[in-house]
């Protein structure tokens, strides 16, 4: 094994909330490497319809929605004084405001740094949201009026951090759909890459402020039928919605090693593209994902018979096999199919994150890096037959299986595909000795 480049890009601290009460990386690993469900009912304290929603497949051409989701217990909980905001301000703000801080702060904190030293330093803040049409409309006059400019504010999720850090670098929100949190990724790399700024935090959030999608999906007849995401199963009928938030910072390998700090992995290359053309907007397409899988592998230096890991995308709708076309393209194809990748989707535990999906796909992979395993996917005893899993350099997990180092490191992939056209890609290196 090499020693890392100074100039190598790595993580050193990370953070999440994931469904069924989960807010550190240890415990959800445990829950995936358990194979848990973490789906749960529809939140009844949201003043959501829940009645109308449950009912929507009386209206003629909708489909069924189930009570089911992948929800945050703790969505609802912030303490404004700590983060220097008032109760009526806090109340104003999205909650993926809320939950975006929290995470951001427990991320730093994971990484050993102290949030207060930070201040003033030209610290880059990327986080990947979306609208979630959180509280009353902005056109009426109620308690928040004055309020709700800055707290219904995409821009907001990262300004907040940036702001309750006393940070001054680079503060972007990113909004490509499902491909957010990767997207940011792939941006605060380069932005510390370019030396824009010293460090990055790095993540997304996704807390459903209403219950619009599940009206939207409804509409399209692309929920799952039993509640559950089945990840590349042939028993796959749709999504489950859910939510989580996650952080990671991202420095040079210099900087890490200056700092004594720890080295969970290595951002060997990631890449973004658009489907372009041709196809409705929404419909995947196998073929840019085959190209930001080259980029990616590209970027990074990687054979890609060389990755073990894939973290899919995985929603359970029509897209997988799409996926799946690519994947076998581009991964499976190097492959000895004897020793074919896994590749697995942590949507199957806990529903569809949204924009905060790609960076729960990273955590779980750099957990799996720690652990030196690869955890199951769920549902994967039915794989789907859309594609010829004996030759295509592929495999679900379906039980948790030690990862063995390979050369003295493990190459792992995330992807993530967003409804707006856009795919993110990103190659993971993490090595058994990050002290090298």
């Amino acid at each position: 094994m090499s020693a890392i480049d100074d100039d190598a890009i790595v993580i050193t601290g990370m953070s999440v909330e994931a469904p069924g009460g989960i807010d550190t990386p240890e415990d959800f690993h445990a829950a995936l490497a358990a194979g848990e469900d973490l789906i749960g009912p529809l939140p009844r304290d949201r003043d959501w319809p829940v009645d109308q929603l449950l009912a929507l497949d009386r209206v003629p051409g909708w489909g069924a929605v189930p009570d089911a989701g992948g929800f945050l217990c703790g969505a609802a909980e912030f303490d404004p004084q700590f983060f220097g905001v008032s109760p009526r301000e806090a109340a104003a703000m999205d909650p993926q405001q809320r939950v975006a801080m929290r995470v951001a702060w427990r991320g730093v904190e994971n990484a050993g740094i102290d949030p207060e030293s930070l201040r003033g330093r030209e610290i880059g803040v990327y986080f990947g949201a979306s609208m979630m049409e959180y509280g009353p409309r902005a056109a009426t006059v109620n308690e928040y009026s004055g309020h709700r400019i800055a707290g219904t504010a995409l821009g907001s999720v990262s300004g907040r951090i940036s702001h309750a850090m006393g940070l001054i670098g680079p503060s972007i929100t990113v909004d490509t759909a499902c491909a957010s949190s990767l997207t940011a990724i792939h941006q605060a790399a380069a932005a510390v890459r370019a030396g824009e700024c010293e460090l990055a935090l790095a993540g997304g959030v996704c807390v459903m402020g209403s219950a619009g999608a599940f009206f939207e999906f409804s509409r399209n007849r692309a929920l799952a039928a039993d509640g559950r995401c089945r990840s590349y199963s042939a028993g796959a009928t749709g999504t489950v919605w859910g939510e989580g938030a996650g952080a990671v910072v991202i420095e040079t390998a210099a900087s890490a090693r200056r700092a004594c700090r720890r080295i969970y992995g290595i951002i060997a290359g990631s890449r973004v593209n658009h489907n372009g053309s041709g196809a409705p907007i929404v419909v995947p397409s196998a073929q840019a994902q085959r190209r930001v899988i080259d980029g990616a592998l590209a970027a990074a230096g990687v054979d890609a018979a060389d990755v073990d890991l894939i973290e899919g995308h995985g929603t359970g709708t029509l897209g997988d096999p799409m996926e799946l076309e690519a994947l076998a393209a581009t991964y499976g194809a190097r492959r000895d199919p004897r020793t074919p990748a896994a590749v697995g989707s942590v949507k199957s535990n806990a529903g569809h994150a949204q924009a905060a999906s790609g960076v729960l796909g990273l955590i779980k992979v750099l957990q799996c890096g720690r652990n030196a395993s690869i955890v199951a996917t769920r549902f994967a005893d039915e794989p789907t037959d859309r594609i010829d899993w004996e030759t295509a350099g592929l495999r679900l997990p379906a039980t948790t299986r030690p990862w063995p180092a390979r050369a003295g490191r493990r190459l792992a992939a995330v992807s993530s595909f967003g409804v707006s056209g856009t795919n993110a890609h990103l190659i993971v290196d993490m090595p058994e000795d990050p002290s090298a």
